[in-house]
Parts: C-alpha cells; structure tokens; sequence
C-alpha cells in the first residue's frame, strides 16, 4: 500500500508526538524503532483523513477493518501487515490510557484478523551441519565456527552477535552480556560448544581489537557480511530450508521448547518484552507434537 498523500489534522499530529514521545522516554525504544513507528502511523492517520475522519474520537472498529483490508488487497506482505497492526494497536492503547481517547477503538478488534507466518525452523541436525562447515585449521574458520556455536548457543539476534565487544564475554562463567532492542541488556547463558569455540578463536587473535568478530578492516563484521557467510555454509551443508536473519534464534527457542523448557524460561533468554511475541514457538512445537501423535498412536 503506497502512503496517503493527504495531509493530517494538527490534532493528529499532536497525539502521534505524544506517542512518540512516550516510545523513547517509557520504554527506551531505538530512533530507527521510533522512526518505523513514526512512517506506520502518518500512513494511518492519512489514511482515516482520506475517509473524511479528522477527529481521533471519531475512530471506531470499522474504520480499522477497513484500514486493514485495504493493506492486505494493496498485496502488502503479511508480516508487514502485522508490524501496521501492532503500530496501530499501541498508538490508540496509549492515547486511551492517557485518557486523550474515551476508549481504545482496537481493544475489541479480533486477533484472527491476521495469521501470523510461522518461521523457517532448521532440525537439529540441520544445525550440527552447518556450524561443522567451517574449516577450523584457519583463522576465519575459527572465527565463523564461533560466530556460528555462539549464536545458536544463546539465541542471539545478528544484531547482538555482531555487536559483541571481548568485554562482553565471562567464559569462565558460560555467559554472554548482550545489548538488545531499546538497548536493553541481558545476560544469557552459553554452553561448553560455544565457549570451547570461542576460546579457540580468540586464541588465533593477535591484534588488541575490542570487537569479538572482525571483519577484513579490523572493525564490527556486519549483519549484512555474517549472513553471507551463513548461506555459503549452509549451501556447502546441503540444507534446502530457507536461511533468514532469525533462523538460529528461532531454531534456538524451538528446540528449547521441544526439549521441555518453560515458555517463560525462553521469554528472558530471547530477550522479548512480551510473553505474547515468544507464544508463536509453542504453534512451531504443536507441529511436532503432531507429527509425533501420528506416528506412534494406534489410531491416529
């Protein structure tokens, strides 16, 4: 859906701040977040102004439904649909509980107004594979098989990965500092794969480089080159599962799920600020347990 041209009410503009607002001071959210938000909303707000709606209380269930059905024909990709919603939802919660608002007109709307994709999934042995590739009898390779153990180990963002400073690192104790979205910290425990790895790379170092994983100009390797470096292996692994930026975070939680963790257990190991955002797992897991069902019940 291309953006609405027509421009928004000054009322309008002055609530979107006041949720801005709210985003960086309460819940510490990154300029780039804000800025997504930001873009989300003026798309909406233009959107209720092209259908004559220039008073906030005017806003009702169907002007969202609307809203949303014209996303979804426009050929909007679902996930995208989904992060709209959410921008939507918050926006008009927020503006109800600062009683700008007399009532959330999103607090009734069916959450079945969307599926959510669930994500690609390697086996376990899928990841074994691929974190084998890596030549380790040379430097690089011992860096990728590190980069490679730690962020199945810990269920790391790229972001978090990439950004991991030799400060970050209590090896001795099997944990890893990280800094996630909204620049919150966490610390998250790895296991003895990983930390042999990594000691093994830092082992080949010989610079004094703060960053954990260099790239070829002694700085932060990036997202953009660690993916790189993830599809070639996984093409040298035979895996035909499609690799995107969270595959081994989400292969990380599922796994953990499929092996008894609590769901709340893997909530702070993620890092996700809402139980809800870390649920989908348990839909991933419910396919297993189906296929399990199937196999070995007598009636199935």
């Amino acid at each position: 859906m291309t953006g609405e041209k027509t421009s928004v009410p000054p009322d309008f503009t002055e609530a979107l701040q006041v949720f801005l607002d709210s985003l960086a001071v309460e819940r510490g959210l990154s300029p780039n977040t804000i800025s997504a938000y930001q873009r989300d909303l003026r798309e909406h707000l233009a959107f209720l102004v092209s259908r004559g709606v220039r008073d906030l209380a005017a806003v009702d269930e169907s002007h969202l439904i609307v809203y949303l059905g014209r996303l979804r024909r426009s050929g909007t990709a679902p996930a995208t649909v989904m992060r709209k919603l959410s921008s939507v939802r918050g926006f008009y919660r927020h503006l109800a509980r600062e009683e700008m608002l007399a009532a959330d007109p999103t607090a009734n709307l069916p959450a079945a107004q969307l599926r959510r994709r669930l994500p690609n999934v390697l086996s376990v042995e899928d990841v074994s594979r691929l974190i084998a590739q890596p030549d380790t009898k040379t430097p690089r390779g011992l860096r990728d098989r590190a980069m490679l153990e730690l962020i199945y180990a810990a269920g790391l963002r790229v972001s978090e990965l990439v950004g991991l400073s030799r400060g970050d690192l209590h090896l001795d104790l099997g944990l890893v500092r990280c800094v996630g979205k909204g620049s919150k910290e966490r610390v998250v425990p790895v296991g003895r794969l990983a930390v042999d790895s990594v000691k093994a790379y830092l082992a080949s170092r010989r610079d004094a480089a703060a960053a954990l994983f260099l790239g070829n100009k002694g700085r932060h390797l990036t997202r953009v080159a660690f993916w790189r470096i993830v599809r070639r292996y996984a093409r040298q692994a035979g895996i035909r599962t499609p690799i995107s930026p969270h595959t081994f975070r989400h292969s990380f939680a599922t796994h953990m799920l499929d092996g008894g963790a609590d769901l709340r257990a893997i909530q702070e190991l993620l890092g996700h600020a809402n139980i809800a955002t870390t649920q989908i797992y348990t839909h991933v897991s419910t396919d297993r347990l189906r296929e399990v069902y199937r196999a070995y019940h007598p009636r199935a």
